[in-house]
């Protein structure tokens, strides 16, 4: 009896041995990355991406959950439109950068401005109170300047002093700065969530 059970485990042994060796070879692959020689030893320099760690968020009651859920909404509705405002930004700006005379900026400023309103009014207009102000920072965030810098650059001090009058009636400010770092703070992990697909 000991006898059996011995070659058992021989066998079994054996068979696990080889099937690690053999797994061990599938496996073997050559990794190639950079590396630092310090003494006898070979250390590898790997860079690792920029990992951002989030505390959940805890409510005190339902409603505080449902207004939480309604401002991760709201963002994912405006944030799509400030980036493409930033993009359309940067056309803009290269193309103005290659004209000569302030009619040709002008005209091309009239005939942009009339595509966009025509492109995207009707999806703006749907826009909440809440998402504009949202979208109003979050056009600083990914352009560098407020909205307000924006249209006066493009269209004149006059153009920047009107909408401001509109949005002042609506209870927002074209000149409102973003702050990721102070009262934008939820605004900014919100949109590092969504970027990374949480939300």
């Amino acid at each position: 009896m000991r006898h059996a059970a011995a070659i058992s485990l021989t066998l079994l042994f054996a068979l696990l041995a080889g099937g690690g060796e053999a797994a061990a070879q599938s496996t073997n692959r050559n990794i190639f990355t950079r590396a630092h020689v310090i003494g006898n030893d070979t250390v590898p320099d790997v860079r690792l991406g920029e990992v951002r760690v989030y505390a959940r968020a805890r409510f005190k009651n339902k409603r505080q959950q449902r207004k939480w859920t309604r401002y991760i909404y709201n963002v994912k509705r405006a944030l799509p439109y400030a980036r493409i405002f930033s993009k359309e930004l940067k056309i803009i700006n290269d193309t103005l950068a290659t004209m000569t005379t302030d009619k040709q900026r002008e005209i091309y400023l009239d005939q942009k401005e009339k595509e966009l309103f025509k492109k995207y009014e009707n999806q703006l207009k749907h826009l909440t109170v809440s998402q504009g102000r949202i979208l109003i920072k979050l056009i600083d965030r990914e352009t560098g300047s407020t909205s307000y810098e924006v249209i006066r650059m493009l269209k004149g001090r006059f153009k920047a002093f009107w909408w401001q009058g509109i949005a002042r009636v609506f209870g927002s400010n074209l000149k409102t700065e973003y702050d990721p770092y102070g009262e934008d703070k939820n605004l900014e992990n919100v949109v590092m969530l969504i970027d990374q697909g949480y939300y």
